[in-house]
């Protein structure tokens, strides 16, 4: 089933592996393919590292590197400039130098939070990525992109931090909870909506497939996520250009997450609802028919994604929080809209009295 991805970015180029059961084999795969320092930080949650940490830790050491742990606690939380600096505190007192490695072992918070100490210390050191679910599988892992949160906006401080190489083992999924499994499928489902009709009609003919983690039609499912997003990125590395047009459900979605504090939707739920009110605000442009965006609710609501706003959130509340984006130029708001099924596009033009009239749109 081993497949293998190459992310071109000439001297940052690297490698995405997809296999099952290969955790215990990650130290043999990174020391074969690899030229990096013995030393190795393993950062991961509270959730994951009792899982799956010593299984890793073992596999490095019998490879001769020397490793330390660094447990965080789970969520959003946690992608602080708090947690930053401990990490840069272990770095430094552990005698860390630029040739040493930081292993993410976890979902996006991890991978965010581990990428940005890779990144930032002694202005970046080596860093790979070992995603443990399904959302860090198909897209946070790949692509560079390290991150914290500042308590207004979430990942406005970060950088673009490229993996030595990415090793995803499908059979890790077996283990997260059915909520955490459906939010990653929201990124799946978006990579089909928004770029590939044939992998959005894959993904409705096997739903039952999907949710019973068929290990081949999850490979299937990461390879092609992961190949949409490495062409896009081969393209656009640093998101001048069509990479912003992954952030398809994102601008409204991130939005979403913040107003509600980080604690009550998932990110892949926040995305859900934003690739809907998203879709709202494209059919008023006429972008795309309600048939397109109905198959749309119907895949994220067979997962159990929600597709409505809380009734707490308001329009200038979120239009408040959504000027606060990455994405804003000039005071403009890119959006990246679904342009039919398949095909997204990026534009600013757009009117607010537009989204106002969708944010009180009836499902």
């Amino acid at each position: 089933m081993k497949n293998k991805l190459k992310v071109n970015l000439d001297k940052d180029s690297y490698d995405i592996i997809i296999d099952s059961d290969i955790l215990n084999s990650t130290g043999q795969i990174i020391s074969s393919n690899l030229d990096v320092g013995d030393k190795v930080l393993i950062i991961s949650d509270q959730n994951v590292y009792p899982l799956y940490g010593n299984r890793l830790k073992k596999s490095l050491q019998e490879e001769d590197y020397q490793v330390q742990s660094h447990i965080i606690k789970p969520g959003e939380k946690s992608k602080s400039n708090y947690e930053l600096n401990k990490i840069y505190d272990l770095l430094l007192k552990s005698r860390f130098d630029r040739n040493s490695t930081i292993i993410a072992l976890g979902g996006g918070v991890v991978g965010d939070l581990a990428g940005m100490a890779a990144a930032t210390f002694m202005r970046g050191i080596n860093f790979i990525q070992v995603p443990t679910s399904l959302l860090a599988q198909v897209d946070s892992s790949v692509g560079g992109k390290v991150a914290i949160n500042h308590p207004d906006a979430k990942n406005i401080i970060g950088a673009f931090h490229q993996p030595e190489i990415v090793i995803i083992d499908i059979s890790l999924l077996n283990t997260l909870k059915s909520r955490d499994y459906n939010t990653g499928l929201a990124e799946v489902i978006k990579y089909g909506y928004g770029f590939n009709q044939d992998l959005f009609n894959y993904i409705e003919n096997n739903i039952k497939e999907i949710k019973e983690i068929v290990p081949e039609i999850l490979s299937k499912l990461i390879y092609n996520c992961c190949q949409i997003k490495s062409d896009i990125v081969n393209q656009d590395e640093k998101e001048t250009g069509i990479r912003a047009k992954l952030n398809l459900g994102h601008t409204i979605g991130h939005a979403v997450e913040a107003l509600t504090d980080y604690q009550k939707y998932t990110h892949g739920e926040a995305i859900a609802i934003g690739m809907v009110y998203e879709s709202y605000l494209a059919e008023k442009l006429n972008y795309i028919n309600p048939d397109q965006i109905n198959r749309l609710k119907n895949l994220l609501t067979s997962f159990s994604l929600p597709v409505t706003l809380p009734a707490t959130i308001s329009f200038d509340s979120l239009i408040n929080k959504m000027k606060t984006d990455k994405k804003v130029k000039n005071n403009q708001i890119f959006l990246a809209l679904p342009n039919s099924l398949g095909d997204t596009i990026i534009t600013s033009d757009w009117d607010q009295k537009n989204l106002k009239a969708v944010i009180k749109k009836s499902p």
